[in-house]
């Protein structure tokens, strides 16, 4: 006998829901050494139970130049992504992005870093610009051979479960595999690595994450 349409459709909602009840929400709030919001940090799940992680599709993201600082200050990007640098300033730039001291690349990864040389705007004309496409995963500094006290990080990542801190210290992943996980955090003004917490995430899950790091003001 074929099932009824009633029952198919009961069928089909049981499955969403067990589909829907395997993907969690995660939401993370990060705080510095003094209890503010840490802004600007890479955090990264890593679920136990994810055998086949999808890669991210590499993206096309723009790096300023302005004002003697780099803009924005952390770019996160899925590996094979281009980074466009463009100077907005009226003098001379070099863009030095090397790997950084600390990483959790992930075992053999060896980032290698990338120079450029950017001449100033000039009245009525584009804005100086060039490009480098970033295939190694990993933490890099970026700085000038000129202004020694520009400095900026991009950080490169092969996993769908990471993001960067807004403002409020705060990120939210969706569609994270349940169960038990690991949570990383990294941040370019660390001065010793972050130890990895281990977190279990149920459908909706958030976290308050304190941390050794307290961040120098921009100039």
């Amino acid at each position: 006998m074929r099932p009824s349409r009633s029952r198919r459709f009961v069928a089909l909602l049981a499955f969403a829901a067990c589909a829907t009840a395997q993907a969690a929400t995660v939401q993370v709030t990060v705080l510095a050494r003094d209890g503010q919001p840490l802004a600007d940090a890479v955090v990264l799940i890593e679920p136990a139970n994810a055998t086949s992680a999808p890669t991210p599709a590499p993206v096309q993201a723009r790096i300023d130049q302005e004002r003697m600082q780099f803009a924005p200050m952390l770019t996160l990007v899925p590996t094979g992504s281009t980074l466009r640098f463009t100077n907005l300033d009226r003098w001379e730039h070099h863009v030095r992005m090397l790997p950084a001291a600390i990483t959790f690349s992930g075992p053999g990864a060896t980032p290698t870093g990338h120079e450029l040389r950017l001449a100033g705007l000039a009245p009525g004309q584009a804005a100086p610009s060039a490009e480098i496409t970033v295939r190694e995963p990993g933490a890099y500094r970026l700085g000038c051979h000129l202004h020694g006290s520009m400095r900026g990080f991009v950080y490169v990542t092969d996993s769908p479960w990471a993001a960067r801190t807004d403002a409020d210290g705060r990120i939210t992943l969706q569609g994270v595999p349940e169960g038990a996980a690991r949570l990383r955090i990294w941040h370019g003004e660390q001065l010793v690595d972050e130890a990895a917490r281990s977190v279990t995430l149920g459908p909706v899950s958030a976290f308050e994450v304190g941390t050794g790091i307290q961040p120098r003001r921009r100039r």
